[in-house]
């Protein structure tokens, strides 16, 4: 049946092999399309995919959330690293300073217990070496001034109680301890001054007291002191190399005469010897009232030479004055005298008078100025060598800090005119002239000592004999030292050389003296 119907329904449709159309089949009905349904698999497959996408979106976020917060501790974490380190410096500075602190301070303290304990000299000796690096601070040099004014060092007290005075000039307590070391010193106008100056910044009553009683015993004292004597004695040996400053040249050329060659008298060339010498000198000094003093004084030293008596020399020198000293100010003007013997016989005389200002800016530091005027006159068969001096200079002193040593310079300016009829043979001389030196003490009782000094003379005259006028240049050193093996007697071993250099071979000379003295005080 199936069969028949589909061959029915195919012929239906086709025409036949004879090509004749059978007759058209009839027409069926349309059929409605249906919606077809959603698969289940595509449906759970989007989903899926949706599912992975909004995953890997959450996976993104928190990626980058914790990026973020990684990225934001480390930030923390370096900045956290940064303050502690920045903390941990501070702290370390803090500490250093705080250990540098602690190291310039113990010193300090140290001495303050010594001081208190009584052991002001240990307590100088702690203090003394930091003196050149602590200079300038105020309690380290009051601490060091009271070690050493408690300890017997009063001259290295007054230096550093300026300091701290520099610094803090209504410092009462080391105002009064630098009156204190004045005292020690025996400076009773400086010492005076300074209490009253601490008087006047109203001090407690135990001080005021204090300082009371100091001022009366410098009222006595000054009282007791009105007139003073003061003397010394001293004997030397010595070796000198040219005891008659003469020249080493025995024959000179005399342009006058040609260049001829004169031979020298002997006398005149340089001769050395072996020397003793004895000296003594007294001085004498009277108060008139607190500021104003008369004063005299006399020195005489003799010179034998061994062999070479023909220059064997006495010199005595004379001299009495006015001085007016007020505050820092001190103002001496005075008479001098001279006779100077040779070989026994009466060589010159020579007088003058001399005035000089001193000037005391602190306990270091002092200028001078000073004018003389001398007449200097010769034996009647030396007269033609008569001359009149005039000198005007000035100088300086300077105590180094340390208190142990000192430098000193000085300049000045003179002329000498040529007096005697006829004259010099080199006439009327104009002369400059410096000095410099120094003292440092070594330990207790010694002090070395050196100077150095030149000068240069000009002379207005033509010297007939060697045609042209004479110029002379002067130089000298001395070096030496005191010691003190008790504070009346002193050994100065020194040795001095000098060289005058000249434009006329016959004035031209060295000399070297070698010498030894012992010297005793009175006082």
């Amino acid at each position: 049946m199936l069969a028949v119907s589909g061959v029915y329904a195919q012929d239906a449709t086709h025409p036949t092999a004879s090509g004749k159309a059978k007759a058209p089949a009839k027409k069926s009905k349309p059929v409605a399309k249906k919606t077809a349904k959603p698969d289940a698999r595509a449906i759970q497959a989007q989903r899926e995919a949706e599912a992975r996408a909004q995953a890997e979106q959450e996976a993104r976020q928190r990626a980058a959330a914790e990026a973020a917060a990684v990225k934001q501790a480390e930030i923390e974490a370096r900045a956290q690293a940064e303050q502690e380190a920045r903390q941990r410096a501070a702290a370390e500075a803090a500490a250093v300073k705080q250990a540098e602190i602690e190291a310039r301070e113990k010193p300090l303290r140290e001495a303050d217990e010594l001081i208190k304990n009584g052991k002001p000299a240990d307590a100088y000796r702690l203090l003394e070496p930091l003196e050149f690096d602590r200079s300038g601070e105020v309690r380290f040099d009051y601490l060091l001034g009271i070690a050493a004014l408690d300890s017997g060092k009063p001259d290295k007290a007054t230096l550093a109680f300026e300091r701290v005075l520099a610094v803090d000039r209504n410092f009462a307590g080391a105002r009064l301890d630098m009156a204190r070391a004045y005292y020690q010193l025996g400076d009773l106008p400086r010492a005076k001054t300074e209490f009253e100056t601490v008087m006047t910044q109203n001090p407690p009553e135990a001080a005021r007291l204090t300082i009371q009683k100091y001022l009366d015993v410098i009222s006595a004292r000054e009282n007791a002191k009105r007139t003073q004597l003061a003397g010394h004695i001293e004997v030397m040996a010595g070796r000198d190399s040219n005891v008659n400053n003469s020249t080493a040249q025995s024959q000179i050329a005399v342009p006058a005469f040609g260049n001829l060659v004169f031979t020298l008298n002997p006398s005149n060339v340089k001769m050395s010897d072996n020397y003793t010498g004895l000296a003594a000198g007294a001085e004498f000094s009277h108060l008139l009232n607190d500021s104003v003093a008369i004063f005299a004084g006399v020195d005489v030293r003799q010179r034998g030479n061994r062999s070479q008596t023909a220059y064997d020399s006495i010199s005595v020198d004379e001299r009495a004055g006015l001085s007016f000293a007020r505050g820092a100010e001190t103002f001496r003007i005075g008479v001098s005298a001279n006779q100077y013997t040779l070989a026994s016989a009466h060589n010159r005389d020579t007088a003058g008078v001399n005035a000089d200002w001193r000037h005391t800016f602190s306990p270091s530091n002092q200028m001078s100025v000073f004018a003389q005027f001398s007449q200097n006159r010769f034996v009647d068969a030396m007269k033609v060598n008569d001359f009149d001096q005039s000198t005007v200079g000035a100088g300086w002193l300077h105590v180094m800090p340390d208190g142990k040593s000192a430098l000193f310079g000085s300049l000045f300016y003179g002329h000498e005119n040529d007096t005697a009829t006829g004259g010099r043979a080199d006439g009327s001389k104009s002369l400059t002239g410096l000095r410099v030196g120094g003292q440092v003490s070594v330990g207790d009782n010694t002090e070395l000592f050196a100077s150095l000094g030149a000068q240069h003379g000009g002379y207005d005259k033509y010297n007939a004999a060697f045609m042209k006028p004479r110029v002379d240049r002067l130089h000298d050193l001395n070096a030496g030292a005191n010691w003190h093996w008790d504070k009346l007697w002193t050994v100065r071993p020194q040795i001095s050389w000098s060289r005058n250099t000249s434009n006329i071979v016959i004035y031209e000379y060295d000399r070297v003296d070698v010498s030894v003295a012992v010297r005793r005080d009175f006082r």
